[in-house]
């Protein structure tokens, strides 16, 4: 089962009607048991990262987690500030991340001769590594971004996509991680929400 953990940050209900829509079923929980059962994860985030990293750890869903993706490594997908949980920590609190991805957050920085503002809020191409599970090559790959930091990893190896110097997904072993925001990108969002499902396993 596709379960989506429901902690209270994210826009759960959008994802799961975009897995209705490519006819995939999904569930939203915060039942450890459901976790247990999962058979691809997805970790929902928006705002600050200390204001959702507080409510997970408070959720007690983290050690549940942790022995799905670290141990049976059950395919986790992190959704823009689900995807910088995933790392180390982040410029924009004091809390730690999963540590599950060797990176740490930054603020971003506006680049007048590139005309990027920050926040950035709008949608973006993105450049895309040819192994990657979440995106087929031969195509266009356009998403809706909303976010003022970038995740920076150790390993360029875990960098599957970029627009400019923003690495906007990763991927490392059975985890994945997209700065983007699928569940308001369309078509391109539900793709790559089907790639996660169908080649992630």
């Amino acid at each position: 089962m596709i379960t989506i953990v429901n902690y209270g940050v994210g826009n759960v209900g959008a994802l799961l009607n975009m897995f209705e829509f490519i006819e995939h079923d999904a569930i939203a929980t915060a039942d450890p048991a459901d976790i247990s059962r999962a058979t691809h994860l997805l970790l929902p985030g928006v705002g600050a990262f200390d204001g959702a990293m507080g409510p997970l750890a408070r959720s007690g869903l983290i050690p549940h987690l942790e022995s799905a993706v670290l141990g049976r490594e059950v395919p986790i997908l992190g959704v823009c500030l689900g995807m910088q949980l995933l790392g180390r920590r982040s410029d924009e609190g004091v809390m730690s991340g999963l540590g599950w991805i060797r990176a740490d957050t930054v603020r971003m920085k506006p680049d007048p001769l590139k005309n990027t503002k920050v926040p950035f809020m709008g949608w973006a191409e993105i450049s895309t590594r040819k192994d990657s599970k979440l995106f087929d090559q031969e195509k266009v790959h356009r998403f809706y971004f909303s976010h003022s930091y970038k995740m920076q990893c150790d390993d360029c190896s875990d960098v599957v996509a970029t627009y400019g110097t923003v690495i906007s997904a990763v991927q490392h072993k059975n985890i994945f991680g997209v700065q983007f925001h699928p569940e308001k990108s369309h078509r391109y969002g539900m793709e790559v929400l089907k790639n996660f499902v169908e080649r992630s396993s």
